[in-house]
């Protein structure tokens, strides 16, 4: 498996965005801080580890990627992928 994979396609295997369009669009528009650093192309590197914050349904999310995907698979298998470091009620 590769040590990194580009960070539209994490948010789509993720299941975070529901096509790659939609996420290549969430990463070029600059929504995307990738380790504290706004991202504004869609294959920045995302590695095991990298923490990711985002707006995402009126409220801020930050993950960290616990590992990295080899297909799309179901959402159980989606979020195995990352951890929530942000609380439920936290809002945007």
């Amino acid at each position: 498996m590769a040590e990194s994979l580009r960070l539209d396609r994490f948010l789509w295997h993720a299941r975070i965005a529901s096509t790659r369009s939609v996420a290549r669009s969430l990463a070029e528009g600059g929504h995307v801080r990738l380790d504290g650093r706004v991202v504004a192309r869609a294959h920045a590197p995302v590695r095991v580890g990298s923490i990711l914050a985002f707006a995402h349904h009126g409220r801020v999310r930050v993950l960290r990627v616990e590992a990295l995907p080899a297909r799309r698979g179901p959402p159980a298998e989606a979020r195995a992928l990352y951890s929530e470091l942000t609380s439920e009620a936290a809002p945007a």
